[in-house]
């Protein structure tokens, strides 16, 4: 299983991996997995209201989640492809970058940030936040950690450095949640530098999802950075991949931690 490159590890890279996902957001929505229940239902029982600003919504994954749960969901998201898919499935978006957004005046009751928060400026994205909340609103970043089978883990990791011996990134095994250790603490020093909100808290809620080789393969070229792979490459890491699924026999459970660091707006 390879460690994905996040823009908060990966500065150089960050813009070309943030600019691929809109590739093909058809495919990104449909494969990329959703969060708990008990963490959409915990966020929006610690929120005043129903208003949400979704920071980063892409093609409107957990803004539908939202929906579902009760909410008035609003997404900002940069990339143009991306929010016109989820303009089609019932997301209202505004395409910009958090940072540059013209909030207009609004208000929210929580601003939400799903596997996002590493594209933007910690500091200033947590001082713009602030500006959106309402008092006592909950600002909410979260993110899906994987947590899979050890031996798939190290059979993955041996595909990537056999095919990707140049890129020693994408052959880091994952092994478990302390990978996002570093977004988690840097998200949670932008908001205190903010002096906005109450003390940041972090939840954990754990999960698992079934896959079959062809729902696994068909996931992994949205993983970050696998868009700038030649089709070559990527036709070897797939193919390895797949070999390691079907070693299992042919499908597996992949363990999820979803992350989540939070804070409530000071009145």
């Amino acid at each position: 299983m390879p460690t994905i490159p996040l823009g908060a590890s990966e500065p150089h890279h960050a813009r070309q991996v943030a600019e691929g996902f809109g590739a093909d957001a058809t495919l990104y929505d449909r494969t990329r997995p959703r969060y708990p229940g008990a963490l959409i239902e915990r966020i929006v029982a610690s929120s005043p209201g129903a208003d949400l600003l979704d920071v980063g919504s892409g093609t409107g994954i957990e803004a539908r989640q939202f929906q579902e749960a009760g909410c008035r969901v609003l997404g900002v998201e940069p990339d143009e492809r991306m929010a016109a898919f989820a303009r089609r499935t019932g997301v209202e978006t505004e395409v910009a970058a958090f940072e540059t957004w013209d909030r207009a005046g609004r208000t929210f009751d929580a601003v939400v940030s799903g596997q996002a928060w590493h594209w933007v400026d910690p500091v200033a994205g947590a001082a713009r936040a602030a500006e959106a909340l309402r008092p006592g609103g909950r600002l909410a970043l979260f993110w899906n950690a994987f947590q899979p089978p050890a031996d798939f883990a190290e059979a993955c990791a041996e595909v990537y450095r056999r095919v990707l011996p140049e890129l020693p990134i994408f052959s880091r095994t994952v092994p478990d949640v302390e990978t996002y250790t570093a977004l988690l603490d840097r998200a949670e020093d932008g908001i205190r530098k903010a002096d906005a909100f109450d003390e940041p808290e972090r939840w954990r809620f754990d999960w698992e999802r079934r896959y079959t080789r062809d729902e696994w393969l068909e996931q992994v070229p949205t993983f970050g950075g696998h868009n700038q792979l030649p089709p070559g490459k990527l036709r070897d890491v797939l193919a390895g991949v797949g070999a390691a699924v079907d070693a299992l026999g042919g499908a597996f459970t992949m363990g999820y931690a979803a992350v989540v660091v939070t804070a409530r707006r000071r009145p």
